[in-house]
């Protein structure tokens, strides 16, 4: 005889609410654990690696056991790492190994766990500043600019020749002909140096507010003997009717600037006419409403609220935030002198909006 079926109590709104909460915890400690296994190089170490034990995944990485032993139990714990109980193996699954390795064929989603860790390090400073309002500077975030350089690498460094440039009509084709170019907000300077190293006759010039940035990019120049490239510290809103730029980039600069109306000002009368202002910038709405339905709606809002908005209001800045939205981001163009302000998307990058702008 059939056993009659339990028929399970619906959750209260505050029971459904307390399982989220859960969930949350366990998926804020399994970023911070997906961070630490990048950066140790755990990821790497398991992807291709047959069925191990913890001894074997230890000694794989180069790292201490009883370490690994622990992260190991948060990822499988987390439903990342696959164990054989009866055999003690642990395993990485290749379909994981694609979104979580340096060489995956996915987006790094290890990488992008850093920034838990490289925003959290600045929480007290925040929690400061929702009492003050005047923000918190990028000295108060530690490995900022190396975590930056990262991600610019997946979102704009690896796309820059087959799919970010080719959305202006011509451009690849002016500059292997020879542009003058500068990028605003160049960070490390990966960008640049693709494109310098892509274009052998144009001239490259990267500027940056941060002199630990252009530090870094600087030593990379170097290193790889790019010798039409260069880079200078300085506030973008300096740029102007001095200068003669064919091109002006800014990649996921523009939100963070201390005067982004007067830095997009600059950057329209640097330019030659005809020249083109490339800009991507995060692809929010400027609407909380609206947002909710963005892929990575809260995280995006949290970055903004831990960094962008603040760097900028620690700089005497209006915060605009890294979801200030395209609505406001095309007005801010038009304003600036823009006549031509088209905006794209690329399947590559979920994260950003793509505006191309021509100065008439």
């Amino acid at each position: 005889m059939n056993e009659p079926m339990t028929v399970q109590p619906e959750l209260t709104r505050t029971e459904q609410f307390g399982r989220a909460m859960t969930e949350m915890l366990n998926q804020a400690g399994l970023a911070m654990m997906t961070s630490i296994g990048h950066r140790v190089g755990l990821f790497d170490a398991m992807s291709g690696l047959p069925p191990a034990s913890c001894r074997g995944v230890a000694e794989a990485a180069g790292l201490d056991e009883r370490y690994v032993r622990e992260w190991l139990g948060a990822m499988v714990a987390g439903g990342v790492v696959d164990l054989d109980r009866d055999a003690g193996l642990y395993r990485l699954p290749d379909e994981h190994a694609a979104w979580l390795t340096r060489q995956g064929s996915l987006p790094n989603a290890a990488g992008s766990a850093q920034w838990v860790a490289v925003l959290a390090g600045a929480e007290s400073r925040v929690v400061e500043a929702f009492r003050h309002g005047r923000g918190v500077p990028y000295s108060a975030y530690d490995r900022f600019h190396e975590v930056m350089a990262e991600q610019s690498h997946q979102t704009v460094v690896s796309a820059l020749l087959e799919q970010i440039l080719p959305m202006a009509p011509g451009l690849m084709e002016r500059l292997e002909g020879g542009l003058s170019v500068v990028d605003v907000g160049c960070g490390a300077g990966r960008a640049l140096l693709r494109m310098a190293g892509a274009f052998p006759a144009s001239r490259f010039l990267g500027i940056d507010a941060s002199p630990e940035a252009i530090a870094l990019a600087q030593d990379e120049a170097g290193r790889r003997g790019t010798s039409n490239a260069r880079f200078q510290v300085m506030d973008a809103a300096a740029l102007g009717p001095g200068e003669a730029f064919d091109l002006v980039t800014a990649f996921d600069a523009i939100h963070d600037q201390a005067r982004p109306e007067a830095v997009l000002r600059a950057i329209h009368d640097s330019l030659r006419p005809g020249g083109i202002f490339l800009m991507q910038d995060i692809s929010g709405s400027g609407c909380h409403h609206a947002d909710r339905s963005h892929a990575f709606g809260t995280f995006l809002y949290a970055i903004s609220c831990m960094h962008c908005m603040s760097v900028s209001l620690a700089n005497g800045g209006p915060g605009l935030g890294a979801m200030w939205g395209k609505p406001m981001a095309q007005v801010m163009l038009r304003e600036a002198g823009f006549g031509k302000v088209e905006t794209r998307e690329s399947p590559h990058d979920p994260l950003n909006f793509y505006y191309i702008a021509t100065k008439g």
